[in-house]
């Protein structure tokens, strides 16, 4: 007898509760939900669970492995603390329920062994995704919003397509080992990178994530992109190109959030730069580097949602995100400030917080394999997220000059929110113990030693110095007060097409027009496939 339900099945289930509960119970419902599906993912054994029969294919919903566990941890983990930092909001169950959507959809993902039932959760993340950018009712949102939707519709699209083909190349939809080695792989392989925010194919994130609500921004950070770096993972292991492609993921966005003004955007390109950490890892393939990778994903999801959460904090205080309008807010709040420099202190590498011990262990299989030239560039990459996110964001925000703006500290909810992810990057940092015994293999991997702790000191403090000399001297770039000019023009202006919808007609378009269309798109590829293949 399997112990437990499928993973994603209490959330997604569970979801539908939310509108009849008021008050208390609905807040206790809310956060009993993450934790009920913690323990389920808990205490599923290892093994292939849930299988359905469709056709003369089974979907498998329960592929449990050392790798979906450590990514089924993490997410529900976040989904708790994303949750507790959005209680305070009233009226707003469709925000709630998109946010338990898409952190199903994360988990169903996570836990499929079929291509199709991988296919049908990520457009699940998709559409809620969608909802939480548009429930922010601006213009602004709108616009980034629909921008999102056709970009991942795109995506899906080359992901369906690459599947189908797979599946007449190989007879098979097992979500394993794909490799690259024909049409269907490459299209599946740009169908995740859409996810991942491959280079030319990331505008999405930077252009949406930042309109999105204060607390939807959490979950957006949490789930798209690190559901694409699983995929990878669980597809792609050990492909080179993967290795070329993270190292640019690391280096550009640097260049955009040095002079980029709003925060939430400057953290925006910040994931962007993360998860090429993480690509990198994944594309040389070695146990330790997978290790890395996917430790990196657990103290990114934390560390960045903690950033994510003290500018939100910010954002609801003030009402202003922008680094020009900003300064001088750790005296009316300290504890956000606190928090926003822990996470970037993690972020940054330094020694005794989370993000020093996964980033080591992927510069150190980069060291194993001899590619000196990659280490160069990771290591510049290291200094640059220093820069724009161990400093900047902080100094800004909360240092720089006095804006003359007086506030207080956000709702208790959202301080203790903030409070867990801040506890936890520190004890990851100082019992990386702790993070080695969920990772898929075991670790034999010291990060502790006199040397690397000193180098690591070494890297930092000549950034921090540099950054320093630069505003000094005035020579630092100056934040651009326009949208920055990305590869997203080149879809906004077709975007521009679609008829406008008033704040009331923007969810019926996703959950009746959406799903109508994607139904379209599938028919029509089915015909246009069955007539060149069968």
């Amino acid at each position: 007898m399997i112990s437990g339900l499928p993973p994603p099945a209490i959330l997604i289930i569970g979801t539908f509760l939310i509108p009849f509960l008021k008050g208390r119970s609905k807040s206790a419902y809310l956060l009993l939900l993450p934790v009920i599906a913690f323990i389920n993912v808990l205490i599923i054994p290892e093994g292939v669970h849930w299988t359905i029969s469709f056709l003369d294919y089974n979907l498998i919903l329960g592929r449990v492995d050392r790798l979906s566990s450590a990514f089924g941890y993490i997410f529900t983990i976040i989904t708790f603390i994303a949750t507790l930092y959005a209680l305070h909001l009233k009226n707003e169950d469709g925000q709630h329920m998109a946010a338990f959507l898409a952190a199903g959809g994360a988990l169903g993902a996570t836990f499929a062994g079929d291509l199709l039932s991988f296919f049908v959760f990520l457009e699940m993340i998709t559409i809620a995704s969608t909802y939480m950018i548009w429930a922010r009712r601006t213009e602004a949102s709108y616009g980034a919003g629909l921008r999102y939707l056709l970009v991942h519709l795109f995506g899906g699209l080359c992901l369906l397509v690459g599947i189908l083909i797979h599946m007449h190349q190989t007879g098979s939809i097992e979500f394993g080992v794909i490799g690259l080695n024909g049409l269907g792989s490459y299209l599946i392989l740009i169908g995740f990178g859409i996810n991942c925010a491959f280079p030319v194919l990331h505008a999405w994130l930077p252009d949406a994530y930042p309109e999105s609500t204060i607390t939807g921004t959490v979950f957006l950070a949490s789930f798209t992109t690190k559901v694409a770096v699983y995929s990878l993972a669980r597809s792609f292991p050990c492909t080179e190109i993967l290795i070329w492609i993270g190292a640019a993921m690391t280096v550009f966005p640097i260049f955009y959030a040095a002079i980029e003004n709003n925060l939430r955007r400057v953290l925006s390109y910040s994931i962007i730069n993360q998860v090429g950490f993480m690509v990198v890892g994944i594309g040389i393939g070695t146990p330790l580097s997978i290790n890395g990778s996917v430790a990196h994903v657990i103290n990114n999801i934390l560390f960045k949602s903690l950033l994510f959460m003290t500018m939100g904090a910010v954002l609801h205080q003030t009402g202003k995100i922008n680094a020009t309008d900003l300064g001088g807010l750790y005296k009316t709040m300290p504890l956000t400030t606190i928090f926003c420099i822990i996470g970037a202190l993690s972020i940054s590498g330094f020694p005794l917080f989370n993000g020093f011990v996964s980033k080591s262990m992927i510069m150190g299989a980069v060291t194993n394999e001899g590619m000196g030239i990659l280490w160069l560039v990771l290591l510049f990459a290291s200094a640059g997220v220093l820069h724009h996110a161990g400093i900047k964001i902080p100094y800004h925000a909360f240092f720089f000059h006095d804006s003359g703006i007086r506030t207080k500290e956000p709702p208790l909810n959202m301080l203790l929110a903030m409070g867990m992810a801040a506890f936890l990057c520190v004890f990851i940092g100082i019992f990386p113990g702790a993070l080695y015994s969920i990772l898929p293999h075991s670790v034999d991997f010291q990060v502790y030693t006199g040397a690397h702790v000193l180098d690591t000191f070494q890297l930092l403090s000549f950034a921090a110095l540099a950054f320093c000399l630069l505003i000094l001297s005035g020579l630092h770039p100056v934040e651009w007060r326009v949208i920055l000019l990305d590869t997203d023009w080149f879809y906004r202006k077709p975007a521009k097409a679609f008829p406008r919808l008033s704040n009331r007609q923007m969810p019926w378009t996703i959950f009746i027009v959406i799903p109508l269309f994607a139904c379209a798109v599938i028919s029509l590829v089915l015909g246009i496939y069955g007539s060149f293949v069968f």
